[in-house]
């Protein structure tokens, strides 16, 4: 991400919820918003001219949906990342999204502050799931598993894969070093090692490929 503000491309098809966090920005001078999309299509097609930082997706729009455009937008040659902005109860499939490629997660009903703090964390180049939504969300995940049988996770040492199951289980940094009894830097070097080694674009990928490998399951 360049120096300045956050360069912003708000996607969603209700001019409400896109003025909305327009006017909210304004607020802001460490955010712009420099483009507005209501549909999937028109989301590419502005990553392409204005190279934002962070796209703001809504999933549900006519035509080409979020799940699509967050798949071209970062498979694309820009560094754009994606927040996900939904109403949660009503995706069942937003789990797809992530899959997609996108860097966070947030639901519509989150205070106007923290939506904000998402799109910072997101540009930042962290990733983000909604406080409160991550277990629901990887509980859906996990309802809908992948047709093939798990697969090994090559290339890593035991306690990466160690660090990878806390991981798809949600826990952070700090957790993790609770857990294997490690300082904290020594668990965000070996977050990092992971991204590395699975080719994973942040966090969100790290979950998904804990749950995709079989490292984490549903109980019995």
């Amino acid at each position: 991400m360049t120096a300045g503000p956050v360069r912003v491309v708000l996607a969603d098809d209700q001019p409400l919820v896109r003025s909305g966090l327009r006017l909210v920005m304004a607020d802001h001078p460490d955010l712009e918003v420099v483009g507005e999309a209501a549909t999937g299509a028109e989301a590419v097609q502005l990553v392409s001219e204005t190279r934002p930082d962070v796209v703001v997706m809504d999933i549900r729009m006519p035509g080409m949906d979020g799940i699509e455009a967050t798949r071209q937008i970062t498979t694309g040659p820009t560094a754009t990342r994606v927040l996900v902005l939904t109403t949660f109860d009503e995706d069942d499939y937003v789990y797809g999204t992530l899959r997609a490629g996108a860097s966070g997660f947030a639901v519509k009903d989150m205070a106007l502050h923290d939506i904000l703090a998402a799109i910072r964390v997101v540009a930042a180049g962290d990733a983000l799931i909604a406080p409160g939504v991550t277990r629901r969300l990887i509980a859906d995940f996990v309802g809908h598993p992948p047709r093939r049988s798990p697969r090994p996770v090559a290339g890593i040492t035991e306690r990466e894969r160690e660090v990878l199951t806390l991981i798809g289980h949600g826990r952070t940094n700090t957790e993790i070093a609770e857990d294997l009894f490690i300082t904290v830097a020594t668990a965000k070097s070996h977050v990092s090692r992971l991204l590395t080694k699975l080719d994973a674009r942040d966090r969100v990928q790290l979950v998904i490929t804990a749950y995709e490998t079989g490292l984490v399951t549903l109980p019995a």
